[in-house]
């Protein structure tokens, strides 16, 4: 089947990169579909540029013909090859996929119910396994919607949280926002996914035997600190404000077969005391480890989590979907484009639009520093 059609724009301003991005869409293939499928169009947009996401989605609706859209805002956006940071720039993707493939839902803002009696209608009839979702930072409950939908359709959620210094919309057929928006997809649309942790384990996994709210007190019956010096070595034991940054919390995800953890920070060390506070609450009996985040291991566990995922590919993907974190991209890998290109040597030409943003979707969580890659098949 067709790759996917794909474009990107860093013009002056809103009207410069819709029309970049409607003339790369329609260059070559026009975007007209068979009967039996329909256009699906993603676009990500620089938070530079936010108060313009309406201008730019309306022209492309009016110049495509597409009428449904999903996407949102990142500190930065990427697509085949590029990155785009701090300063105006979108890229967008239209995916063919079979009619009634896909049913886009706008923001729930509170609970699951209020997701609209046409999208629920369309998940009790269909049970999508999958969905691509953009979730609001802002909205302490986006984490637990997320997590609610995937229960309620059983299905395997990925997505990103916005990340924006100015507005925060999302792109639900409509401009949308203020919690969880997306598009649920069918069982006839196949996809494949991949999450790399960019980290490092250090160290084995600990007990949780003491804690306070978000305080490690007692790990494995030890003093929390005791614990954290033995995995971190002596070098940085001796000198531990090197270790801020660079050496995180991590959380195994319970059930999980690859391995996976969420990583949190490191917020404060008692030497006085023997304990460490961690950016998230912990419950005794809880299990971490400390992971290492440094540009080799992040590239390493990104070439990893690739070649496992293009090893499991039937055929070349016909178009791909990236969320990364704001601190990934070139404040982790130096220079603007790295972390793309990356992908770029793996995988080839796969089309691919996608944005950086402040927390990263897989399997109904809330990662942080990871990246999530979709591929259609």
């Amino acid at each position: 089947m067709a790759p996917f059609k794909y474009a990107h724009s860093d013009a002056a301003d809103w009207a410069g990169i819709a029309r970049g991005l409607v003339e790369g869409l329609l260059s070559g293939e026009d975007l007209t579909h068979d009967d039996g499928e329909a256009l699906l169009g993603f676009l990500y947009v620089t938070d530079v540029i936010s108060e313009d996401v309406g201008s730019i989605l309306t022209y492309l609706r009016q110049t495509t013909g597409i009428d449904d859209w999903v996407g949102t805002v990142g500190i930065g956006i990427c697509a085949t090859g590029v990155e785009f940071f701090d300063r105006p720039a979108a890229a967008a993707m239209v995916a063919r996929l079979p009619e009634d493939g896909f049913c886009v839902f706008p923001a729930i803002l509170d609970d699951i119910e209020e997701l609209t009696d046409a999208a629920s209608t369309w998940v009790e009839t269909t049970s999508p396994p999958f969905a691509i979702v953009h979730g609001d930072p802002n909205n302490k409950l986006s984490a637990n919607i997320i997590e609610g939908l995937g229960v309620a359709t059983f299905g395997f959620l990925v997505g990103g949280m916005t990340a924006s210094r100015t507005g925060h919309p999302q792109i639900a057929g409509d401009i949308t926002g203020g919690g969880v928006s997306g598009v649920f997809f069918a069982p006839g649309v196949e996809v494949a996914t991949g999450l790399t942790q960019g980290c490092l384990p250090v160290g084995p996994s600990h007990v949780v035997s003491d804690c306070l709210d978000n305080v490690l007190i007692g790990l494995d019956g030890k003093p929390a600190l005791d614990v954290f010096k033995e995995d971190v070595g002596e070098l940085l034991s001796r000198d531990l404000k090197r270790a801020a940054g660079y050496i995180h919390a991590a959380f195994p995800i319970a059930g999980s077969d690859t391995g996976d953890y969420v990583v949190r920070n490191l917020v404060g060390i008692d030497p006085d005391r023997g304990w460490l506070a961690v950016g998230d609450n912990i419950e005794a009996g809880d299990r971490v480890l400390f992971v290492r985040r440094d540009p080799k291991s992040a590239e390493e566990d990104l070439v990893t989590m690739l070649k496992n995922l293009k090893n499991r590919l039937p055929g070349p993907p016909r178009g791909a979907i990236y969320f990364s974190c704001i601190a990934r991209g070139p404040n982790m890998f130096g220079e603007e484009g790295k972390e793309i290109s990356i992908i770029h040597d793996v995988l080839g030409d796969v089309p691919l639009v996608g944005f950086f943003g402040n927390g990263e979707i897989s399997n109904n969580l809330v990662y942080g520093y990871t990246g999530v890659l979709t591929l259609f098949l």
